[in-house]
């Protein structure tokens, strides 16, 4: 078991440093935290269940051990120090929005068209639901679905198949 998590943990890295980044906002920071939070996995393997979700798992440990050192860091800083900006890798930017970009394109049609509308291109619900002959609950309800999903598939759940979003208008 302690072969197969290491192999398994070694391939959620460069996933991990993602979400770190995402927390951190900061490449030297994201470096910390992933490998605080690989560390701390290592040397509690024990207590996770193998057959479960490993990349949840780490997700809500590196999210609690972000949470801690920040709650820590804001208790100890002084009251004049210069707070540091953070400035996002172009590089990591790129594979965050490559990620995002895969998970969109496997939304059913409906909820990405709808996604779109709201989301990208700023429509209201009343003028996309026009757009789409469809009712602005049902419209709300396919936005609701499409986010829920890319947050799922983001932190490392599964897509749900088309075939499941069988709502029309």
């Amino acid at each position: 078991m302690p072969t197969e998590f290491s192999e398994q943990l070694t391939e959620i890295l460069p996933r991990m440093h993602v979400w770190a980044l995402a927390l951190t906002r900061n490449r030297a920071a994201a470096d910390d935290l992933t490998q605080d939070v690989a560390a701390k996995a290592l040397s509690a393997q024990d207590s996770f269940e193998m057959g479960t979700n490993l990349q949840a798992w780490l997700h809500r440990i590196m999210f609690n051990h972000f949470i801690s050192d920040t709650r820590i860091r804001k208790r100890f800083s002084e009251a004049d120090e210069i707070p540091e900006l953070p400035v996002a890798s172009s590089q990591e930017d790129r594979t965050a929005l490559q990620e995002l970009s895969k998970a969109v394109k496997q939304l059913p049609r409906d909820q990405r068209e709808a996604l779109v509308m709201i989301s990208l291109e700023g429509a209201s619900y009343e003028t996309a639901a026009a757009r789409t002959g469809c009712n602005i609950g049902t419209l709300k309800s396919r936005v609701h679905r499409a986010r829920l999903q890319l947050r799922s598939y983001m932190l490392g759940g599964p897509m749900v198949s088309p075939a499941a979003d069988s709502a029309s208008p």
